[in-house]
């Protein structure tokens, strides 16, 4: 928020380019930066988006019962 990205607080290329060049007063294309990020050993990291609601209880138990589904087979069945 400090560096003006209020809305949604990612670091994308485009803006890193841009604070680079503010700072540091060097121009870098996107992929420049790209470049340089990588060569410091930086990778691209996305955040987890889960619902804030999310109930870790119920979707364990739902998996439990989608697995136990998933592994029978009526005998009638072909194929």
């Amino acid at each position: 928020m400090a560096h003006g990205c209020a809305e949604d607080q990612r670091w994308t290329l485009p803006r890193m380019a841009e604070l680079i060049d503010r700072l540091f007063q060097v121009a870098y294309t996107p992929r420049g930066v790209s470049y340089l990020l990588h060569r410091i050993g930086w990778s691209p990291q996305v955040p987890v988006l889960r619902a804030a609601e999310r109930d870790e209880e119920a979707v364990a138990t739902w998996r439990a019962e989608r697995s136990s589904i998933r592994g029978r087979r009526p005998s009638s069945a072909r194929g």
